[in-house]
């Protein structure tokens, strides 16, 4: 049995046709997520990965700001209440930690609509993502080193993959902030809009995937995603593999007949 997807306040979602749509709403505080907020993604991402009806995810922020990281000024307000030693280690494998590799593997394209700020884990959110739409209002901010502290979900492995490893040490290293049309350039932003206007970009993109042949594009997105770790011989094995799956699919069908009949396909995402 599916399991439902969460309600919570800080965290809005909603599916509507095959478009699943993930908000974090705590504009307050720029979208900064707490506890609370990454368990409701991660049960969230859980349930769309047994949700037949899901064909594609928008990502964004209520507000001005897309996400400016975790709350760790809430988190350590109460200084009679401070964690024992070993707590962050033992607490990451099932919040931070946990959201970034669902959010990687799940099989259906995910667009994130960033404005304002993007920041911490905000930024590892939309590096996530298959595709980035930031309005001219971004800025994307690894700020651990500015306070102390090293990288975590996933900052080190996401950004130098993003945009290598002289880059990735003047964000993580340096602290360096980039602003949409910087990241652009970086390969790190499918496209740049005006003020306000991310999230009806995003969506439309997003829309458009929804429409798409799901199986297929699942399965691309996750030979992407290996791509880089893998030896040619067995990226071929696993483009082989592939195949044959989204071969045997409704789409792969519709795709042929459509281009027989000279007209647009119209996949069912089966």
């Amino acid at each position: 049995m599916l399991r439902p997807y969460p309600t919570l306040d800080s965290v809005k979602i909603d599916l509507s046709d095959g478009l699943l749509s993930l908000r974090i709403n705590d504009p307050g505080r720029r979208n900064a997520l707490n506890d609370d907020g990454i368990r409701a993604l991660n049960d969230a991402l859980e349930t769309a990965h047994n949700d037949e009806k899901v064909r594609a995810v928008v990502l964004s922020g209520e507000g001005d700001d897309f996400c400016s990281g975790f709350d760790i000024v809430r988190r350590n307000a109460d200084p009679t209440n401070r964690p024992r030693v070993g707590a962050i280690q033992r607490r990451l494998p099932s919040q931070a930690h946990r959201l970034i590799p669902q959010l990687c593997a799940l099989q259906v394209p995910v667009v994130a609509a960033v404005s304002g700020y993007a920041v911490g884990i905000g930024m590892q959110l939309a590096l996530a993502s298959d595709f980035v739409v930031a309005d001219e209002t971004t800025t994307f901010w690894e700020p651990f080193i500015t306070r102390g502290m090293t990288p975590d979900s996933g900052a080190t492995w996401l950004v130098t993959r993003a945009v290598g490893p002289l880059r990735a040490r003047r964000l993580l290293l340096l602290g360096e902030r980039l602003d949409a049309r910087t990241a652009a350039e970086w390969g790190i932003v499918h496209e740049v809009v005006a003020a306000g206007e991310a999230g009806s970009v995003a969506h439309a993109l997003a829309s458009r995937l929804a429409g798409g042949p799901t199986v297929a594009l699942g399965l691309t997105k996750a030979l992407i995603n290996q791509a880089a770790d893998q030896r040619l011989d067995d990226q071929l094995r696993a483009e082989g593999f592939s195949l044959e799956i989204s071969s045997r699919s409704k789409d792969f069908r519709e795709g042929l007949t459509a281009f027989v009949q000279k007209r647009p396909p119209q996949f069912s995402g089966e």
